[in-house]
């Protein structure tokens, strides 16, 4: 975009994307009772067709979803209910309650297994050769689910695991090792080309000059690498994209006080951006791993960095230019320093943190050979050609451009980009020896009699 083209506007803030609210399983998938039509028409705020449009709900279907999930959703098991440091789940024996259950339920697996027995982060990776056997461990608790349809924590409100995205995250990890797992928002070249020649029009802003602009640039075309783009996996990653921008550009408000939008900055600062176009997104920030001397127990310590970089426009195409504007990388430390807190309020945040740790522990896995070195094998989990497959839902493929006209003491166009990037082997490159990660494995070694997961 010229910098002659910019000066004949007033501040206008773009967002690149349509509203997209986080996606959520149903706790009767695998089997459950409501077909793909159901899904895709209003399941977590959204809507996509056959073509992979996303749009808005009826009011009437999301009332529906609401409804129809929270009946669906029978009481936490008893036993599960209560809040500990420590759920293990047992990855051999979970394979075998889930081919169980199927057997027994025709198809369909409960609750428990769904949500992976209420485990809301993955800390440690605990390896046992006598049991043949990996355990996973982190806090967990009973769950419910909220306003928005997120099945949460009962006192912490953040997020479940899910077991299909653990199955994605299980049987991507040679994608995830050759490309990446990524997901990208963006303008067409076409679309850019036409938005430069409309404004090159445009002498006076108004509500048919943002409308103008919304039609030239056309609908943003989404991107996935690595994972299934039919997959929730993917549908995770692009509502945590949408509602980082979202409260960027100030088109809904922060859900927590210490996180302003970018635009209340650049109205607070006395500087503006110049025609760089700041671009955010979410990547990996973890710790190097801690391990012990025998490689049998690691810990996993870190989750989502927001990360930013300007790029410049030219007749269509875009070059990112290695630098960040100074405004957007305080955006983006906000956010960061936030993170957590926003995983609470906005339940896309935490989901694409889990992801993240279920990525990390898929790498660790491969890279060390942890099933080789626990006689571990797992076919229902690890294999995409096992009895168990993934849920798919139709896959999402543009979604229309939105604009927010504000007015500003200088005349100025910002446009947002960006998306997410779950790099786990450069995660797992990393680790150091600690010694307070064994006994964590000796205190939670697998009776022979246990359950799939225990406290």
């Amino acid at each position: 975009m010229s910098r002659s083209s910019c000066a004949r506007v007033q501040w206008l803030t773009i967002w690149l994307g349509c509203l997209f609210v986080v996606t959520q399983i149903l706790s009767t998938s695998h089997g459950g009772f409501c077909g793909a039509g159901f899904r895709n028409r209003s399941v977590g705020g959204i809507a996509i067709d056959a073509h992979g449009v996303v749009s808005l709900p009826t009011r009437e279907d999301r009332s529906l979803f609401l409804k129809t999930i929270r009946e669906r959703t029978p009481k936490t098991p008893d036993a599960m209910t209560a809040p500990v440091g420590l759920r293990r789940i047992s990855l051999r024996k979970l394979d075998e309650a889930i081919r169980t259950a199927r057997r027994d339920r025709h198809g369909m697996l409960p609750d428990e297994i769904n949500y992976l027995a209420g485990l809301q982060r993955i800390e440690y990776v605990l390896v046992y050769p006598e049991e043949r056997d990996i355990v996973l461990a982190g806090p967990g608790e009973g769950w419910t689910v909220n306003e928005q349809g997120d099945v949460v924590g009962v006192t912490t409100g953040r997020p479940v695991l899910h077991l299909d995205d653990l199955l994605v995250a299980l049987r991507s990890t040679s994608d995830a090792r050759a490309e990446g797992i990524t997901l990208s928002i963006d303008p067409t070249e076409e679309g850019r080309r036409n938005l430069d020649s409309y404004l090159k029009k445009v002498k006076q802003f108004s509500p048919a000059a943002v409308a103008g602009m919304e039609k030239a640039l056309g609908p943003q075309q989404i991107s996935v690498t690595g994972v299934p783009v039919d997959s929730h996996f993917a549908r995770v990653m692009l509502a945590a994209d949408f509602h980082m921008k979202r409260i960027a550009m100030q088109l809904d408000p922060s859900p927590i006080e210490e996180l302003p939008s970018f635009v209340q900055m650049m109205q607070q600062s006395r500087t503006r951006p110049t025609n760089l176009m700041p671009r955010w997104w979410l990547a990996c920030d973890y710790k190097p791993l801690s391990r012990s001397e025998d490689g049998l127990a690691w810990r996993l310590d870190g989750g989502v960095k927001a990360m930013t970089e300007d790029e410049i426009v030219t007749s269509g195409s875009v070059t990112g230019t290695g630098k960040a504007n100074p405004l957007a990388q305080k955006w983006a430390d906000q956010m960061t320093k936030n993170y957590e807190q926003l995983s609470v309020k906005q339940a896309a945040f935490g989901h694409l943190r889990n992801l993240m740790d279920m990525c990390v522990v898929a790498a660790l896995i491969e890279k060390e050979d942890l099933l080789g070195l626990a006689g571990l094998t797992a076919p229902t989990l690890l294999s995409d050609e096992a009895a168990l497959e993934v849920i798919t839902w139709h896959a999402p493929k543009s979604i229309a451009t939105q604009c927010s006209f504000l007015r500003a003491g200088r005349e100025w166009i910002v446009t947002a980009s960006g998306g997410v990037d779950i790099d786990p082997w450069q995660v797992v490159a990393k680790s150091e020896v600690d010694d307070q990660v064994a006994p964590i494995r000796a205190k939670s070694t697998p009776a022979a009699d246990a359950p799939w997961w225990w406290n």
